[in-house]
């Protein structure tokens, strides 16, 4: 095996895993409003209508002409019916007149102020105006909020419920997005026991499995996973070609590494195309993308803390580029509550918890337990620690980059 990149640094590797998402960057399909939550928008979406749609009341009150108001003392109109939100009547106002109207009702005809209903006093079908209502009072004007033809939402955003409502009062019932990737979850390894059955001694219980097709669902998706993989090249080879046959991408757990049972590198120099081996990062230094067959194929280490780590930067960062997603995921930084001696050159991704101080400051507590197989230190905390490449002493308040998880 030669002829591609490996030991290489870890931005080195993100723009490959950009370039080659870019190339392979799944189809659209147009599903209705109510299944795409979540979903990456494949098509600018413009404004069909104005938003709001007509002018309409912003309190509950009542509709008046200002020119009936006399400018420095209170007026009495009279009330001659009312407005609800839902379809306008077909009654205007006249000189001297007013109309009750609620929220979000439209204006009726010759009105073009309203005053709340808390300032003004009803008696005998009469109302009294207190002088100083200014003209155009709470009034919600068409188009205020959004002008027909407006591009509301850009194409690669994710599809929040915010969003998703936005196009629902617009009237949009279905919109153009991304196909999500079908996704294989495979583990590897002789020393595999499901849980809930008896170990032998030399055996762990799977749980890499649950990890990864836990964060996979996080991402929206719905992986499925095949059964464990024992240390036997030709039965790896005849299950992971049957998968990448057959789904997008194709993730493993364990043998890509060195070892005398880590038959992935050889397996994909051979039946595929690798487009790197080896990261320089800690943990997950030995992890593996290429392709084989119709499938992207991502190798993640076996340790359960290099899991963690490499599919939360690698693997979230090829799901956004094969979806198309353009808005990059938020960053967030806080402030370490503890000194630490970072003693090696690689990226590292350190295991901590947020907390926030009453002072509103985000803090990071690094957890001491750093090995990637330290797997209750991940369960313990709630991010990543981004600590740059090269030796170097964190002090304690150095403001660090965390991802959460």
């Amino acid at each position: 095996m030669d002829g591609f990149p490996t030991r290489i640094g870890y931005d080195d590797a993100v723009r490959i895993v950009e370039r080659v998402a870019a190339e392979r960057r799944l189809g659209h399909e147009r599903l209705a409003i109510k299944r795409v939550d979540g979903r990456i928008l494949a098509q600018d979406l413009s404004a069909p209508i104005d938003l709001p749609a007509f002018d309409n009341s912003r309190m509950d009150g009542f509709a008046l002409r200002h020119a009936d108001l006399h400018p420095g003392n209170d007026t009495e109109l009279r009330i001659v019916g009312a407005q609800f939100a839902g379809p306008l009547l077909a009654q205007a106002l006249q000189s001297g007149q007013c109309i009750r109207i609620t929220t979000g009702a439209p204006l009726p005809a010759g009105a073009d102020t309203v005053v709340i209903k808390e300032e003004t006093h009803e008696h005998d079908g009469l109302l009294t105006v207190p002088a100083g209502v200014a003209a155009g009072a709470d009034i919600r004007r068409a188009g205020e909020d959004v002008r027909a033809g407006d591009v509301v939402l850009r194409a690669g955003s994710v599809l929040s419920p915010a969003r998703v409502s936005l196009a629902a009062a617009l009237g949009v019932a279905e919109l153009e997005v991304s196909q999500r990737p079908t996704v294989a979850v495979f583990t590897t390894g002789d020393e595999l026991v499901e849980p809930g059955l008896p170990l032998l001694p030399g055996q762990i219980y799977n749980s890499n499995r649950e990890l990864l097709m836990g964060l996979l669902r996080a991402e929206g998706l719905e992986p499925v996973a095949w059964p464990a993989l024992p240390d036997d090249p030709a039965r790896i080879e005849t299950a992971l070609r049957d998968a990448a046959s057959a789904f997008d991408l194709v993730i493993t757990c364990g043998g890509v590494s060195a070892g005398e049972k880590d038959h992935l590198p050889a397996l994909l120099g051979a039946q595929g195309e690798i487009h790197f081996w080896k990261v320089k990062m800690k943990p997950g230094m030995p992890v593996l993308f290429g392709n084989l067959d119709r499938a992207l194929f991502l190798g993640l280490p076996g340790n359960p803390v290099s899991v963690l780590a490499t599919f939360l930067t690698l693997g979230r960062q090829l799901l956004d580029g094969l979806q198309g997603r353009a808005e990059p995921r938020a960053r967030r930084f806080a402030r370490l509550t503890a000194s630490w001696n970072k003693s090696h050159e690689r990226l590292e991704f350190l295991r901590g918890r947020l907390q926030c101080g009453q002072d509103g400051v985000l803090g990071v507590a690094p957890n001491s337990a750093d090995a990637s197989h330290r797997l209750r230190a991940a369960a313990d905390s709630d991010v990543l620690i981004v600590l740059g490449e090269g030796v170097q002493e964190f002090e304690e308040g150095s403001v660090v980059e965390v991802l959460a998880y």
